[in-house]
């Protein structure tokens, strides 16, 4: 039977442009992979403002306007979706690469807590539009691929893996599976007092189990599938139960943040007035140029490494990857990245970044931008629909990121665990990011061991120049608190 595959002269426009046959994938593949990510995402639209709108600056002052905490929720999520869309779009076109991007969890809790309680909301921005300045130069000079090709196929292989991890713990920690006990020992457990309880959970283990049953089944979409079955599900629950949300207390049984159901409306006029809202040097002024140097490196470490962390395990999932473990187009990619932390800061809603749930959409089939595409398009759609995205739980979602951690913690099979020189960074970068909730903190211990079991074995010379300077800026990373008091 003659091959019904098209050549590259008869594929359609998109298909040349995505290269979408080239690599194994189909259209429907990639629209589906865009829009399980962006289900999986999606709570940032809720969640980046909860974070930024209830804190207070140094005048007193809350993002978006107004005198309360939460006034300018509206605005900031406007913004956020905005931002995230235009971004997603931007990675798909420009690097044709299935990641998604949107506000920086972490980042943002430390421009909210860390940095605008020292100024104003205006010259906080400032400084994540100044931090998305000097990594832009840093890809542009190829300083910051010359760092990700230094780094020991291995190392990227663990740093993988560590990410499976992570998005693991997320996915159980989001559902209210695993939750903090408040005690010295054990500081997390299974759900409250070590038993499951309340309603949100129980949605989470039938999505869970669904999800994981039809992976194993082979069934197309079984992603997608899956939440929109559990959400279904978790509205029905939610008709006959009227379980409120969690309101972030542990000890709740309520849903962890978006209570399911129909929105009083599907449509809201956006909110965009946060555009432009930003001081580039007028933090210098309120704290002097050392704390900003000190704030502005935290802020730079942080993203330049989750970045690399994040393309690494999605290009590894997505088979993306060349054999020294570098993704396709990596340099477009840093490029798209860098732009996101400066477009964040710009817009008011702190630096954008790229998200391991991208993880999600590859998991369901995405290998191209155009996944990206369509995920860039649901968000531009969601600044008009955010009371209807408002009401996607999250218990409906995360289940996707416990089935694709096991997809990535698969990779461990490519470290050599026999050799104590690569074994031992490994396995730090890999406990290390779920432990501590940092991807960053994971690979800058690797790194720190890496180079120190180098020396300690006399081997030295095989550390890449670059790996030292790594090195030494992680160490400071990690001593930055008495640093800090040191200087100021």
């Amino acid at each position: 039977m003659a091959s019904t595959a098209p050549t590259a002269g008869s594929a359609p426009a998109i298909d040349r442009f995505f290269r979408i046959s080239e690599r194994g994938s189909s259209v429907g593949r990639e629209v589906r992979g865009g829009v399980v990510t962006f289900l999986t995402m999606a709570y940032i639209i809720v969640l980046n403002p909860i974070i930024l709108s209830g804190v207070a600056d140094a005048d007193g002052n809350y993002l978006g306007g107004g005198s309360e905490p939460g006034s300018g929720f509206a605005t900031i999520a406007a913004c956020t979706a905005l931002v995230a869309g235009i971004l997603c779009l931007l990675m798909g076109a420009v690097a044709n690469f299935p990641l998604a991007m949107a506000a920086g969890l972490g980042l943002n809790a430390f421009v909210a807590y860390s940095v605008a309680t020292q100024m104003t909301w205006a010259d906080a921005m400032g400084l994540v539009v100044l931090e998305g300045i000097i990594i832009l130069v840093l890809v542009l000079t190829g300083f910051r691929k010359a760092v990700f090709d230094a780094v020991p196929r291995e190392l990227k292989t663990a740093i993988a893996v560590g990410i499976g991890l992570f998005i693991t713990l997320i996915g159980l920690v989001d559902a209210g599976f695993v939750r903090t006990t408040g005690n010295a020992a054990p500081p997390i457990g299974l759900g409250i007092d070590g038993a499951l309880a309340g309603w949100p959970v129980l949605v989470f283990c039938f999505g869970l189990l669904l999800m994981l049953s039809l992976y194993a089944r082979g069934v197309p979409g079984a992603i997608l599938i899956g939440i929109i079955a559990t959400t279904v599900l978790a509205g029905v629950v939610q008709a006959f139960t009227d379980t409120p949300a969690s309101g972030g207390q542990a000890d709740s049984t309520g849903w962890n943040l978006n209570v399911p159901g129909l929105p009083d409306s599907f449509v809201d006029v956006p909110d965009f007035s946060l555009l432009g809202e930003f001081s580039l040097f007028g933090s210098v002024e309120r704290i002097g140029i050392v704390a900003v140097s000190l704030l502005v490196f935290s802020l730079l470490l942080a993203d330049f490494f989750d970045t690399m962390g994040t393309m690494t395990a999605i290009g590894a999932e997505a088979d993306l990857n060349d054999e020294d473990g570098t993704p396709e187009g990596a340099q477009r990619i840093l490029i798209v990245d860098s732009i996101g932390a400066m477009a964040g800061g710009a817009a008011g809603v702190s630096s954008n970044t790229s998200y391991i749930e991208s993880a999600s959409g590859v998991g369901d089939g995405a290998r191209t931008g155009l996944a990206s595409m369509v995920t860039g398009v649901l968000f531009l759609a969601a600044t008009f629909l955010t009371p209807l995205v408002a009401n996607i739980p999250n218990e409906a979602a995360v289940p996707a990121l416990v089935l694709v951690g096991f997809l990535m913690m698969s990779q461990v099979t490519g470290i050599d665990w026999t050799d104590v020189e690569i074994a031992i960074p490994a396995f730090l970068t890999i406990v290390l990011m779920p432990f501590t909730y940092s991807i960053a903190a994971g690979i800058g211990a690797g790194f720190v061991a890496f180079v120190l079991l180098k020396v300690v074995m006399g081997r030295y010379r095989a550390v890449h120049p670059l790996m030292w300077v790594v090195a030494a800026l992680f160490v400071v990373y990690f001593a930055i608190d008495p640093i800090t008091g040191w200087l100021t």
